[in-house]
């Protein structure tokens, strides 16, 4: 009877794992299929094939994708530098790491080096980077000075810093902007010039189909010594 017991209790506790397996698996498989189809909508007003055309990436090119989150452009960036480059991505988030990890593995992107970053340093390799590529995340850095010492550290000579994100008007607190997920162009200017940086130019901006926000697009570069 004792027996019995015990393997009914088995039963119900192995039944419960596959259920919970099940579960977890039916709900990544969910969240791949959300990322998908928010990712082809932002294709229209994102322009990501525009984007890695203006900062020359290529195959070979090595880039680190910088609060990469769900992984938008570090798909797009591992398919344009191909095997013989290197993406780095890069986000402060364990959970939306560890399924853009999991879609790495599935699609075989050994060109994908996924990074655990704390909010002031990315840990990317030191002067390995062509390119450094941030998109609607800086607002969100509260330690900006450590992430850009640690972006051009990490840079070679002549590399490229661009940064995407949503428009702000100027005169509020950094605190009111990092609440509001946006931030004006010339804060972003004098952060990076205070870091080294060297303004290149501003392209052409975005503006969500969805939520009509505009987004300014800046490149920066790392003088040659």
């Amino acid at each position: 009877m004792r027996q019995r017991t015990k393997l009914k209790a088995s039963l119900y506790v192995l039944l419960a794992s596959i259920s919970l397996t099940a579960l977890v698996g039916l709900l990544r498989l969910r969240a791949a299929q959300d990322d998908a189809a928010t990712f082809a909508q932002r294709d229209a007003w994102q322009r990501p094939e525009e984007v890695m055309d203006e900062l020359g990436i290529k195959p070979g090119t090595v880039v680190g994708d910088l609060g990469c989150g769900s992984g938008y452009f570090t798909f797009r960036l591992a398919a344009r530098v191909s095997k013989s480059g290197k993406v780095y991505a890069e986000d402060i988030q364990s959970g939306v790491l560890e399924r853009l990890q999991s879609s790495v593995r599935k699609e075989h992107l050994d060109q994908v080096e996924i990074i655990q970053g704390t909010p002031d340093n990315p840990y990317l390799p030191v002067d390995k980077l062509d390119v450094i590529l941030v998109v609607n995340a800086y607002h969100e850095m509260i330690d900006y000075d450590a992430m850009l010492k640690a972006m051009y550290g990490a840079l070679k000579p002549g590399g490229l810093l661009a940064i995407i994100d949503h428009e702000a008007t100027p005169g509020q607190t950094r605190r009111e902007y990092q609440d509001r997920h946006r931030i004006p162009e010339q804060l972003v200017r004098e952060d990076t010039a205070r870091n080294g940086f060297h303004f290149l130019r501003s392209e052409r901006g975005f503006e969500s189909s969805d939520s009509g926000k505009k987004y300014f697009f800046l490149v920066f570069e790392k003088p040659n010594p």
